[in-house]
């Protein structure tokens, strides 16, 4: 069995705002094992940004605990084995990006050694191109490649990222999910936490959904894509949706389940709906996001 790199085990963390206590964290626990990629994923406001903050010891919690290698997470032993790419990454401005992954390079190796830590975080973050350009000069997408590459430096084995993949274009996002895949090959285990369900489809082989600071679905992404969607596009939607059915543009959709096609249809005739076309598609991650977050009381 594998050793378990990230245990965040029944984590809970509250903030005061306005007049009020709000509950960011309920009582959420996760595992990751070397190799791994994860991704989390939810609404805004879910609890995901304070999660990563937990488990790496950013945030200390009001109950449970968070383990990185079997260190306690904020502890230098588990500061030396985990990279955190934090959402809105601030770095020194008047440093270019070579110079800042080398300050931090410099906690790592020396010398030789460190030129290669650098040249090795700038061809991750696809930096070569602006490697002389100050930090405060970089766009929102060249400062989430940086802050990618200098999570990953010094061989990190378990790296946080928080929306990293945002803000890219098409090419930067594939190059970036395949370094981060090529990480995953060497062990590195990996969290991420991103509104773009796209990438996490791409890179996640385990999905773990977060709704006002609760875990309400963790699967492997196979698992929670292979439910059965219908789609009826119909001649005149009606005011109200059949039970169990959902209004879409052009007319109705419904989960299959264990349900077939023609039991669908029954109750779209027994309903006196005109059935112009139909489709059965697999869920998208998105739909497992809405679904999930409908699902949540208010």
């Amino acid at each position: 069995m594998s050793e378990v790199v990230l245990a965040v085990h029944d984590v809970t963390r509250t903030f005061r705002r306005g007049g009020a206590r709000v509950r960011a964290v309920d009582g959420v626990s996760l595992d990751l094992l070397p190799g791994e990629i994860v991704g989390l994923v939810g609404p805004n406001g879910a609890g995901k940004t304070t999660l990563l903050r937990l488990a790496a010891g950013v945030l200390a919690p009001d109950a449970g605990t968070s383990t990185v290698a079997g260190a306690p997470a904020g502890s230098l032993a588990a500061r030396r084995a985990l990279g955190f790419a934090p959402d809105g990454p601030v770095f020194p401005p008047a440093l270019t990006v070579r110079e800042t992954l080398d300050y931090y390079a410099r906690f790592h190796a020396s010398g030789a050694a460190r030129r290669v830590l650098v040249a090795a975080a700038l061809e991750l973050g696809g930096l070569g191109d602006v490697a002389d350009r100050r930090t405060a000069n970089l766009s929102q997408g060249f400062a989430q490649r940086l802050a990618l590459a200098q999570a990953a430096l010094g061989g990190r084995r378990v790296l946080l990222l928080d929306e990293t993949l945002s803000a890219l274009d098409p090419v930067v996002r594939r190059a970036l999910c395949d370094g981060l895949q090529r990480l995953a090959a060497r062990g590195v285990a990996v969290l991420l936490s991103s509104h773009d369900l796209a990438a996490v489809e791409r890179l996640a082989g385990r999905v773990v959904v977060l709704v006002q600071g609760r875990v309400v679905r963790s699967a492997p992404l196979p698992v929670l894509l292979r439910e059965r969607v219908l789609e009826v596009v119909l001649d005149a939607p009606p005011a109200v949706p059949p039970p169990g059915f959902r209004a879409t543009p052009a007319g109705l959709e419904v989960d299959l389940g264990t349900g077939t096609v023609e039991a669908a249809l029954a109750v779209c005739r027994a309903h006196r709906l005109a059935v112009r076309a139909t489709r059965v598609r697999l869920k998208s991650l998105e739909d497992v996001v809405l679904d999930a977050a409908g699902d949540e009381p208010r």
